[in-house]
């Protein structure tokens, strides 16, 4: 099994308060092997949401480097072609459906490479759904 997975999932996967069953779940399945796919732009926003939540007194410096080193020892396919062949599909998804372009990204993801998305986000579960998209959870 793969899938597309959104960081809303796995930024959920660093604070403990934030878990659930179906995260957990799909930490266990990424800890066993199972290979993710995200787009260019995900390691930034992965990234980002760490520093703030860093700044906000959430989590400290040393989570965040076990948690980075935790993400690196994953089979994570990052993308390389989110820009190039992306756009012009992000683009229409993300009017379509009123997408951020981030979010717009992971659903082009998923329907070019078929495989089912792992995400949090309400408007982009919905969006995934009418698109024909199997959702993780």
């Amino acid at each position: 099994m793969s899938f597309v997975l959104d960081a809303s999932v796995c930024l959920h996967w660093c604070f403990d308060d934030e878990a659930t069953q179906d995260t957990q779940r799909l930490l266990e399945l990424a800890m066993s092997g199972t290979r993710l796919f995200v787009p260019s732009h995900w390691p930034a926003e992965v990234l980002n949401a760490l520093i703030r939540a860093e700044r906000r007194g959430r989590v400290s410096e040393p989570v965040i480097e076990s948690f980075l080193d935790d993400l690196a020892a994953f089979h994570i396919s990052i993308d390389a072609h989110t820009m190039t062949e992306q756009w012009s599909t992000s683009l229409v998804l993300a009017r379509t459906y009123q997408l951020s372009a981030y979010d717009a990204a992971y659903l082009a993801l998923a329907l070019r490479l078929k495989i089912p998305l792992a995400t949090l986000d309400d408007r982009l579960r919905v969006a995934a759904t009418i698109e024909g998209v199997a959702l993780t959870i």
